[in-house]
């Protein structure tokens, strides 16, 4: 009976379970994969792609970016605690977004004398072994193991993706000494675990009581709104919350949206801001979302009554979450407003479509008003060195086909983005999934890997341009032939830590000395980065100069070279 190193059948298992990729960034404890990657290869057998990034901010979010348009969560290879620790801050991301993603890390050998194949050979591996390896991402993962023995790769495996895939979803850890990955073991005794009989567990829709209960609620309703975060994740919501609120006559509101949850050029969709209409509301519908709004500024009628449909109801991961509920459903929203809506559909009265046909036309209105807002906001220019954001991102928005893909990391010029860069298909368009800055550049390569006709455009601001690690995400670019447009809105520092100041101090001795430990270096060029790795830069500082340094920028990432256009916006 044929045997093998465990790396052998855990590469069997990485394809056993669907990874296509292993986005990886790799050390000293991963010597039995590559050998064992190198063997597969000589064979003609086809292991997982690999995609090297020299950091684990880059490795984590380029992976998390391809699933965000893929759907399909992929693996990551991390060195040993060091790589884990870099790779926290992108798992807080992931984790707070539900993306599924196996993050993997070596363990320092736990042999020292030459016991084991693959024992301690380097000073490196006496510092690498912690109390508590797994301890680093605890806070931000579903489950977390270590491979005990090879006999037990593949149902490891399986169990790390029926964890990260079962609803609500969300990265997993996984350590892997070396003397495991070296172990040699006979065909027989590795199992593989089909997902048939293993695999995870989806959320589904809701008995049709409560279905009718809801749609009773919405066929009295004077003022609904719904107010989503991620309920695009399924790309057939879209459609779907426009054909509900049209039928009911329902505002609809993204809060700090994740994914693209209506098309943003529906009658019924009214931005991000939900201050005016809570108050007012006597029926609302909290559908997928994390902060529906700022309990400080905004309150809820008592009277009114709310409808929490959520893949993530509970908020397990969030320890204080405070929002009303008086029918709190954990499900697929997709299917769940599916049967809302038939249900409506079949309890519709006249009197209700007459209502409805009423508020519509109010509704229409209100729109049609934020609407024109956003372009006279969009025609102020700016000056010299003073960009206005507004015009920036409604330029940016004119250069983009529907189904190219916008990744928005601007923190002060996010609401910007957004408004003015008008999206209306499915998966193209995705904003902040945590607080941990520097996600963007990455996500976009991921992004581009999964799509790679559409023109992916990352908009980030220069605070978080910083912490992106743009080299990498720039070397990844070039070595893998993904070329992205980078936007970076340069506002020479932190908005939010003044913002924050000001809005806790409004009258304090930070304003009056204007002292708001929030300037960054001004006169960057932030276009050298991209052009070390061969591509396209251009710095603007002039709106007059926009229109044609954004065509350029277009023009060169369509001939596959990176590109970055650096546009100096009003400084805090």
């Amino acid at each position: 009976m044929p045997t093998h190193r465990t790396a052998h059948y855990f590469l069997e298992g990485l394809n056993e379970i669907g990874v296509e990729h292993l986005f990886c960034n790799l050390g000293t404890d991963h010597a039995p994969l590559v050998e064992e990657m190198a063997r597969w290869r000589k064979h003609k057998l086809k292991p997982p792609g690999t995609f090297l990034c020299p950091h684990e901010n880059v490795v984590m979010h380029m992976a998390a970016g391809y699933t965000l348009v893929t759907g399909r969560g992929q693996a990551v290879l991390l060195h040993v605690d060091a790589g884990t620790a870099n790779a926290a801050m992108a798992l807080h991301n992931i984790a707070r977004a539900r993306i599924p993603l196996l993050a993997m890390a070596g363990r320092a050998p736990y042999t020292v004398r030459g016991e084991l194949e693959g024992s301690r050979d380097q000073n490196v591996h006496f510092l690498q072994e912690p109390y508590d390896q797994a301890g680093l991402v605890r806070p931000f993962v579903k489950w977390e193991y270590n491979l005990h023995s090879g006999v037990t790769t593949k149902e490891v495996l399986r169990r790390a993706d029926t964890m990260m895939h079962s609803d609500p979803m969300g990265p997993v850890y996984l350590m892997l000494p070396r003397e495991v990955l070296a172990q040699q073991w006979e065909e027989k005794a590795v199992a593989s675990f089909p997902e048939s009989r293993f695999g995870p567990v989806r959320a589904r829709g809701t008995d049709p009581q409560t279905a009718g209960e809801i749609a009773e609620r919405l066929l009295s309703a004077r003022y609904p709104v719904l107010i989503t975060r991620y309920a695009g994740r399924n790309p057939e919501a879209l459609a779907l919350l426009d054909e509900l609120a049209r039928y009911a006559a329902i505002r609809v509101f993204e809060a700090s949206p994740l994914h693209l949850n209506i098309a943003r050029d529906s009658p019924c969709y009214l931005g991000m801001s939900t201050a005016a209409a809570v108050p007012s509301a006597d029926v609302g519908l909290l559908v997928d979302v994390d902060v529906p709004w700022i309990p400080l500024d905004t309150r809820e009628d008592p009277a009114s009554f709310w409808i929490h449909i959520d893949v993530d109801a509970l908020k397990e991961k969030t320890p204080l979450w405070g929002f009303p509920s008086h029918l709190r459903l954990q499900g697929d929203s997709s299917v769940v407003l599916r049967q809302v809506l038939e249900a409506l559909r079949q309890k519709a009265t006249p009197r209700f479509l007459e209502a409805a046909r009423n508020r519509m036309e109010a509704i229409r209105h209100e729109s049609a008003a934020r609407t024109q807002g956003l372009a006279k906001l969009a025609a102020v220019r700016g000056e010299a060195g003073e960009i206005e954001v507004n015009h920036l991102c409604a330029e940016v928005g004119r250069a983009l086909a529907p189904s190219d893909i916008v990744l928005n990391e601007g923190i002060a010029s996010g609401p910007a983005v957004l408004n003015q860069i008008m999206r209306t298909v499915p998966g193209t368009s995705f904003s902040n999934p945590g607080a941990a800055l520097g996600y963007s550049g990455a996500a976009a390569l991921g992004a581009k890997l999964a799509r790679p006709g559409a023109l992916v455009v990352n908009l980030i601001g220069d605070g978080s341009f910083y912490q992106s690690t743009p080299e990498t995400v720039f070397a990844v670019s070039r070595q893998y032939g993904l070329p992205i447009l980078t936007v970076v809105i340069d506002n020479a520092g932190w908005s939010a830590v003044k913002n924050s100041t000001l809005r806790m101090y409004p009258e304090g001795d930070a304003r009056a000395s204007a002292q708001f430990e929030s300037r960054l270096a001004a006169g960057m060029d932030f276009t050298k980065v991209v052009e070390s790795a061969g591509g396209f830069g251009a710095r603007v500082d002039h709106p007059d100069a926009l229109p044609d340094a954004l065509r350029a920028c277009v023009a060169e990432v369509r001939k596959g070279r990176p590109a970055l256009l650096h546009a100096c916006v009003k400084q805090i």
